[in-house]
């Protein structure tokens, strides 16, 4: 069964980085509508790869998430400052946790001047071209406003920018109104609609769920390792109870995404090295309906359904809906169960992490008040240093990924004397 289609990954990936730095995510989704226009009056592509191509578009400057925290609000001085980190750091996440690793080389290409790319052998250095002009016309029109001309940037046809794809530009603006599409906002639906012929092999679709979770990582670091946590527990879990395929199917998702709305909350107020206050705690507990508005449409619903009862208990204290024991599914206390433990083995800013007796007479005391399920719990205290293993095995990997980025990053950056 497909619980998550193509163009909704692609969606939800959009989504969380927008909860991360909404200026920067709406900027990559117009430069995406520029790019899409001019290449579909090319007819150069065929719909599936042009939405292959506008996913590309929509996150060329995902790098800046990672090397420009300080600046991406500010669009203009972004723009103007040195871009080759952020491109290099885009370009190796796309590399390695895309889909489309043959695309990545047009988010490493897309800064570049025109004249220095046009003998790059690359088949696709038109598109970095073409994200390059619609990165500077939306910039430029935006900071500008009611002085802005387009025609303000025949000076650098040829040298700095595509001739051609200038005048590509020019034409499609000219007979689709590119501009005032992307000022009244009408250019979203026809730039969603492309998703829809989003092609990814359930292989790519993993893939392209490791980078999610790199993405959450974006915002806080430790929720990458909390999500990976919560993901192996799950996993070992529902082997060891001999659940069907598809219902570890649905549990793998549901661990996947059930903290995404935590990167709507404060990040001062995840962070505190202290005890919450009350309208803090209110706070933080909004992230179930940040996340049920993120995943509904997009999701199987039984998997929302399960992502959205990570919080709640046995004994109907949890949240938000106080479910009782008998209102909970095995699947949905598999989660449970593995979120809380994943929260006590990983280190906190106001605490260290909790040894196994610590952890497994926590859980001992939650069965006793009827707060998680004692089949369940028994499982996990029976093999808790083999499920701790393959924790800390997928935790390696993880660190590994992040060790190779990092370093090919810096030597990249070496090379470019960033």
């Amino acid at each position: 069964m497909e619980y998550i289609k193509s163009k909704d990954i692609y969606l939800l990936m959009r989504d969380i980085l927008k909860l991360i730095n909404p200026t920067l995510m709406e900027h990559g989704s117009r430069v995406a509508y520029i790019v899409y226009k001019m290449l579909r009056e090319e007819n150069r592509y065929e719909e599936f790869e042009l939405a292959d191509i506008v996913m590309v578009a929509t996150m060329h400057d995902i790098g800046a998430y990672k090397t420009e925290q300080t600046r991406i609000n500010d669009m203009l001085q972004y723009e103007t400052r040195e871009s080759m980190a952020h491109s290099i750091y885009g370009h190796l996440l796309f590399k390695y946790l895309s889909p489309v690793p043959e695309l990545a080389r047009v988010i490493m290409y897309h800064c570049r001047d025109y004249e220095k790319l046009q003998n790059v052998d690359y088949e696709y250095k038109d598109v970095a071209a073409y994200i390059n002009i619609a990165e500077k016309i939306d910039i430029y029109s935006g900071t500008m406003g009611a002085q802005f001309d387009s025609r303000m940037f025949q000076k650098q046809a040829g040298t700095k920018l595509s001739a051609t794809g200038l005048e590509r530009f020019y034409q499609c603006d000219a007979k689709y109104g590119i501009l005032e599409k992307l000022k009244s906002g009408e250019f979203k639906k026809e730039l969603d609609e492309i998703a829809e012929y989003m092609i990814f092999s359930n292989e790519g679709k993993k893939v392209f769920l490791d980078m999610l979770i790199y993405c959450m990582g974006f915002f806080k670091e430790s929720m990458v390792f909390d999500t990976v946590t919560t993901i192996c527990i799950c996993e070992e879990l529902s082997s060891r109870l001999f659940l069907p395929e598809h219902e570890k199917e649905m549990i793998y998702y549901a661990a996947l995404l059930h903290d995404l709305g935590m990167i709507g909350i404060s990040r001062d107020v995840i962070t505190a090295p202290r005890k919450l206050r009350p309208e803090e705690v209110k706070h933080v507990r909004t992230h179930v309906a940040i996340t049920e508005e993120k995943l509904k449409g997009k999701m199987d619903s039984e998997v929302v359904s399960i992502a959205l009862a990570h919080h709640e208990r046995g004994d109907g204290s949890g949240y938000p809906q106080r479910l009782n024991e008998k209102k909970i599914s095995l699947q949905q206390g598999v989660l449970q169960v593995a979120d809380a433990v994943s929260a006590l083995v990983n280190k906190r800013s106001y605490r260290e992490a909790f040894p196994k007796q610590q952890v497994l007479q926590f859980l001992a005391e939650e069965v006793k008040r009827k707060r998680f399920k004692e089949s369940i719990v028994r499982v996990l205290a029976d093999s808790y240093d083999e499920i701790m293993v393959r924790v800390k095995e997928e935790s390696a990997r993880i660190l590994k990924m992040y060790q190779v980025l990092n370093m090919q990053y810096q030597q990249v950056s070496v090379k470019y004397k960033i």
